[in-house]
C-alpha cells in the first residue's frame, strides 16, 4: 500500500476525542447505506444541509456520491465501526480550478472534527489535482459550517446574500493552516493515548505459570510495582496468577480493560487483537516479537478496524510513572524511578540502558514506552504526549526509523522549544550511496540526511548511550549557557591540560581573562596559582578559596560556563577540605553552568546533591564534560534564533512546471534524466537563472551558436551531451576556452568521433567570468524526503566534501545556515576583504531549489555544479535533473500510519 490517497483509498485518522475513523472513496457499493446514513438524519439536520427537509434530496445525493468515478468529482466517506458518519464532496463541474464542496455529518456526532477531518482530506486531494479553491454554500443559521470554515486555518471569505451564504476557502498552502492542522492533531494524538498511557483496567494476555516467561514478568512487575487501578490475568488453565484473577479469554473479564498486554506465541497474536477489538479494548501493547507479514497485517488491520491504538510488536512495554496509577508494565529488571524524562525507543536494549541510567542519576522517567517494530504508535506521538503532560522535563529517543520524518521535523521543532529532545543518532551509514550516480545523490549520505532533520529541528543528535545521558545529566542540573565560552579551574595541572584539550575538540572556546579578573582571581588563590584558562589553583587551594574562585568566574561576564577538574590530594585530605564540597555547598544553579570533573569517578556521570536541593553533574572524563556542554551551548543558540518560514516566491510557474514533468514520464514512463532543453524549460518555470546556451547536433550548427553566443572575449564551451551522461568532466566531454570557428569545428569532430553511437548534440555557452564556483543540488530520499545541498562546487566537490543540508521546504532560517556552514562560507561573505558574492541572489537560487523539489514529488535529483556566484549575481552553468514516476503525497495530512 502506498501512502496517496488515491492508490490507498482507505485510510485512518483519528477525531477530536482520540477515535479512529476510517476515510475513504465513496463507492457504488455504498448507495444503501448512504441512503440510510441520509434518511436518519433529523429534518433540522437535513435542512442545514440541503436547505429544505425533503426526503428527495438525500436519495439524490446518495445517487451522486455512488455514481461512477469522473474527473472534477471527489467523495470521502468517513465510518466508524463499519457505520457511515460523514460525508464529504467536491465537484469542479469539469472546469477551471474551483470546485464546491459540501459536507454532511450524522446526528449525534457532531463537534468531534468529523466535517474538518473529511475538509482537511478534500483539500490535499484537490491540491493534488491544482484546484486551488473551495466554495461553498450554507444558511447564515447553520454556524457550525461556518465556524468549521474559518477554524480550518485557510483564509476566507464570505458574501451574504439573503438568508444564505457564500464561502470561499483559497487553498494555498501556508505554515498558519499547517499549525492548525498540527493543533487539531495534537488535541486528537493525545485522547487517542490515554488508554494506552492512563488505563484504567490492564489485562495481561499470556500471563502463564511459567517462571522466567514474558507475560508473567510483565504481570509482576505491574504487580509489584503499585498500579494502582484494576489488574486481570488471561489464561484458561489457570484462575489466579501471582495473586492476580485470572480469566479464560477477554470476552469473560468482568469488565473491559483499557490496555491489553499481549505475551502469546506470534500464531495467536493475530486472534487475541480481534478478541480485544470485538471486546471493546482500547489499546494493546504486543510485546511477542517474530510476526510473520501476514500475522503483522491482520494485527494492524485488527486495531485499525476496532481503533485500538498499538505499541509494538516485539516490544519492551510501556511505563508510565505518575503516582496516582504507577504503571509499569515492562519485563525490565527492575521498576523506573518516578521522574521527569520521557524516553521512547525502538531498541529494547537500549531501553533498559536509558532506564538504568535515568534512575541511577535521579533524573529518572515520566513515561516510557518501547516502539519495537513501531507499526503505530511512534516517536510523533510520544513528543506530542510529553509537550502536553505537564511532568516531561526532558526527551530522550532512541528511533531507528523514522515513518513520516517531515511531519516529526514540524513537531520537533514546536516540541523542543519547551522541552530539551536528545536522541542517539542510530543507523548513521548507508553503504548503498556509494554508488550513487550524481554529485548531489554521493553528498546525501544517510548520516547528512539525519543530521539536517536533527538540527533544523533542534534536536541534541548524540552518538552513544553514555553521551546521551551525559547530556541529559546537564540538561536536567543546570541551566543552558549563554554561549560556549569556558572557563577551567583545576587543582592539578595535568587534569586541566586534559580538560583543556577536550574542550578544544569539542568545539568549545576558552577565553583570556581580562587583567581585573586575572588579579580579582588571584586575590582570592593561593600563591603560585596561575591564572590562564585553564587556571591552576594548585593542590594548595583550600574549599574555601576554590569556592570563591568558582563563584567569580559565574559572574564574569566573559565566561559562559565553569569547568572543575578536581583530582584527590594529600594535601586536601590532611587540611580536612573537600573540594567537592566547594561545588556542593553552593547552590546548584549559579549564574553560569557548573561542572565537575574528577578523573577517579567510578561511573562515567553521576549528579551530585547540592545545599539547595539542586544537583551538580560530576563527570569521569573531561571529553564526556566538553562534549555535553557543546551540547548545551548549541542548544542555546538554537533556542535563541527566530523560528524561520518558508517565504514566499513571486514568478513561479508550477502548473507548467508540473506539465513538464506529466509530458517527460508519458514519454519515458521510467523516468531518467532530462535532455538540457526540457532541464532549462523546468528550471525556468522556477526562474533558475541560467546562463545562455544553444543546442547544435551538427558542426555547422555548432559554429552559428557560437557565433550568437560568444561574449566581450569571444570564447565559448562545449559540453557533448547522450541520455544518461551525468560526469561530463570525468568522461572528458567539455572542451573549454574555444576561440573563433575552426577552434568550435575541431572540438565537434572530437566529441562527434570519441562519442560516436552515443552522443546525440552538443551544448555551447560563453565561457563565464570568473566567480566562486558553487555546487548546489537536491535529492529526494525514500524515507526523509527532498533534501537540498550546498557548498564548494567544481569538480572536485565529492573529494572537499564541503558541503551542508536541509530538508526541504527550507525556512529563510535553513538558507541562512546553509550558505554560513560550509567551510566556504568566508569566501561568500568577503575574506579578507573581497567583496560579498550576492548573498540575496544566492538565497532566491536555494529557496527556488527547494520550492521545486517541494511541489514535484517526481524529481529525484536535480544537481547544479558549478554555480557561479559573483558580487554581480549567481547563475547556474551546469545543470542535471532527473525524473522518476512518483505521485505526491502530503506529509501533514492527518492520518495513522
Amino acid at each position: 500500500m502506498t501512502d496517496d490517497l488515491l492508490d490507498r483509498p482507505t485510510v485512518h485518522a483519528l477525531l477530536a476525542d482520540g477515535t479512529t475513523v476510517c476515510i475513504r472513496p465513496a463507492l457504488p457499493g455504498d448507495h444503501e447505506q448512504l441512503q440510510g446514513f441520509y434518511e436518519e438524519m433529523s429534518p433540522e439536520n437535513l435542512r442545514l444541509r440541503f436547505f429544505s427537509a425533503s426526503r428527495r434530496s438525500a436519495a439524490l445525493a446518495a445517487d451522486r456520491a455512488c455514481a461512477p468515478a469522473r474527473p472534477g468529482y471527489r467523495a470521502l466517506l468517513a465510518e466508524v465501526d463499519g457505520r457511515a458518519i460523514g460525508l464529504a464532496e467536491y465537484d469542479t463541474g469539469g472546469e477551471g480550478d474551483g470546485a464546491e464542496i459540501s459536507i454532511a455529518v450524522a446526528d449525534g456526532l457532531h463537534h468531534r472534527g468529523v466535517g474538518t477531518l473529511l475538509v482537511e482530506h478534500l483539500v490535499s486531494a484537490a491540491r493534488a489535482e491544482g484546484i486551488t479553491t473551495f466554495t461553498a454554500d450554507a444558511l447564515s443559521e447553520n454556524h457550525e459550517v461556518l465556524r468549521l470554515f474559518t477554524d480550518l486555518g485557510l483564509r476566507t471569505s464570505r458574501r451574504f446574500e439573503g438568508p444564505e451564504v457564500r464561502c470561499t476557502i483559497h487553498l494555498d498552502p501556508d505554515d498558519a493552516y499547517l499549525s492548525a492542522v498540527e493543533a487539531r492533531g495534537r488535541a486528537a494524538d493525545v485522547a487517542s493515548l490515554l488508554p494506552l498511557l492512563r488505563p484504567s483496567a490492564v489485562a495481561v494476555v499470556g500471563a502463564g505459570r511459567t517462571p522466567g516467561s514474558v507475560g508473567r514478568a510483565v504481570l509482576h512487575h505491574l504487580r509489584t510495582g503499585g498500579f494502582t487501578r484494576r489488574l486481570f490475568a488471561v489464561n484458561p488453565k489457570v484462575t489466579s496468577v501471582l495473586g492476580v484473577p485470572s480469566y479464560p479469554s477477554v470476552a469473560a473479564l468482568p469488565r473491559t480493560p483499557d490496555l491489553v498486554i499481549v505475551a502469546v506465541p506470534a500464531a495467536a497474536v493475530p486472534a487475541v487483537a480481534e478478541e480485544c477489538g470485538r471486546a471493546g479494548v482500547r489499546a494493546l501493547v504486543v510485546v511477542t516479537a517474530g510476526l510473520d507479514h501476514t500475522q503483522a497485517r491482520t494485527l494492524l488491520t485488527a486495531c485499525r478496524t476496532y481503533g485500538m491504538r498499538l505499541v509494538g510488536p516485539n516490544c519492551l512495554g510501556v511505563s508510565h510513572t505518575d503516582p496516582e496509577l504507577s504503571l509499569d508494565a515492562t519485563f525490565a529488571a527492575g521498576h523506573p524511578r518516578p521522574g521527569t524524562a520521557g524516553v521512547a525507543v525502538q531498541s529494547g536494549g537500549v531501553g533498559i540502558a536509558l532506564l538504568d541510567g535515568l534512575s541511577r542519576l535521579g533524573i529518572g522517567v515520566s513515561s516510557f514506552v518501547s516502539l519495537g517494530d513501531k507499526y503505530d504508535v511512534s516517536g510523533n506521538d510520544m513528543l506530542q504526549w510529553w509537550e502536553s503532560d505537564g511532568r516531561t522535563e526532558l526527551a530522550l529517543l532512541h528511533l531507528e526509523s523514522f515513518g513520516n520524518p517531515r511531519a516529526f521535523s514540524r513537531t520537533a521543532r514546536r516540541v523542543t522549544r519547551r522541552i530539551p529532545v536528545l536522541t542517539v543518532d542510530a543507523g548513521r551509514t548507508d553503504a548503498g550511496r556509494k554508488a550513487a550516480a550524481s554529485h548531489t545523490a554521493a553528498a546525501a549520505t544517510r548520516t547528512v540526511t539525519r543530521g539536517a532533520l536533527f538540527t533544523q529541528a533542534g534536536i541534541t543528535a548524540t552518538r552513544s548511550v553514555g553521551e546521551l545521558l551525559e547530556t541529559a545529566a546537564l540538561f536536567h542540573s543546570q541551566p543552558l549557557p549563554a554561549g560556549s565560552r569556558v572557563a577551567i579551574v583545576t587543582n592539578a595541572g595535568g587534569a586541566g591540560v586534559l580538560t583543556a584539550d577536550a574542550c578544544a575538540e569539542a568545539g568549545v572556546s576558552l577565553p583570556p581573562f581580562t587583567p581585573a579578573m586575572t588579579d580579582a582571581l588571584l586575590a582570592v588563590l593561593p600563591d603560585g596559582a596561575a591564572i590562564g584558562n585553564p587556571i591552576d589553583a594548585t593542590a594548595a587551594v583550600s574549599e574555601e578559596q576554590l569556592t570563591e574562585c568558582v563563584d567569580r568566574l559565574t559572574r564574569c561576564a566573559g565566561v559562559d560556563a565553569v569547568i572543575v577538574a578536581l583530582v584527590p590530594t594529600a594535601v586536601a585530605a590532611a587540611t580536612g577540605d573537600d573540594l567537592v564540597r566547594a561545588l556542593t555547598g553552593a547552590p546548584a544553579r549559579r549564574a553560569r553552568p557548573v561542572i565537575a570533573v574528577r578523573l577517579e569517578q567510578d561511573l562515567p556521570v553521576r549528579l551530585l546533591p547540592a545545599a539547595d536541593g539542586g544537583t551538580i553533574p560530576s563527570y569521569a572524563e573531561p571529553q564526556a564534560a566538553a562534549r555535553a556542554l557543546a551540547h548545551a551551548a548549541q542548544r542555546a543558540v538554537w533556542l535563541a534564533r527566530p523560528a524561520g518560514a518558508v517565504p514566499a516566491l513571486d514568478d513561479l510557474e508550477t502548473g507548467r512546471a508540473r506539465t513538464v514533468v506529466e509530458e517527460y514520464l508519458a514519454a519515458h514512463p521510467d523516468g531518467g534524466w532530462l535532455d538540457p532543453r526540457t532541464c532549462a524549460e523546468l528550471l525556468a518555470c522556477y526562474t533558475v537563472p541560467q546562463i545562455p546556451w544553444a543546442w547544435a547536433e551538427t558542426e555547422d550548427e555548432a559554429v552559428r551558436a557560437a557565433d550568437r553566443l560568444r561574449g566581450f572575449d569571444g570564447r565559448v564551451v562545449m559540453k557533448a551531451h547522450w541520455p544518461g551522461l551525468v560526469h561530463k568532466s570525468q568522461q572528458r566531454a567539455v572542451h573549454l576556452d574555444l576561440r573563433g570557428d575552426s577552434q568550435v569545428r575541431a572540438a565537434f569532430r572530437d566529441l562527434e568521433t570519441r562519442f560516436a553511437g552515443l552522443m546525440t548534440g552538443v551544448v555551447l555557452q560563453p565561457l563565464a567570468a570568473r566567480g566562486t564556483e558553487l555546487f548546489a543540488g537536491v535529492v529526494q530520499d525514500e524515507v526523509f524526503g527532498p533534501l537540498v545541498l550546498f557548498g564548494l562546487g567544481g569538480t572536485a566537490t565529492e573529494v572537499l566534501a564541503d558541503h551542508a543540508a536541509r530538508l526541504a521546504p527550507l525556512t529563510d532560517r535553513d538558507v541562512h545556515e546553509l550558505i554560513t556552514s560550509p567551510r566556504c562560507a568566508p569566501l561568500l561573505l568577503g575574506a579578507n576583504g573581497s567583496t560579498p558574492v550576492d548573498l540575496g541572489e544566492l538565497e532566491q537560487l536555494l529557496q527556488r531549489l527547494s520550492r521545486m523539489a517541494a511541489d514535484l514529488p517526481q524529481l529525484a535529483e536535480a544537481d547544479f555544479n558549478p554555480v557561479l556566484a559573483t558580487p554581480g549575481g549567481v547563475t547556474v552553468l551546469d545543470a542535471r535533473i532527473r525524473l522518476l514516476p512518483r505521485r505526491p503525497q502530503d506529509p501533514y495530512l492527518r492520518r495513522l500510519r
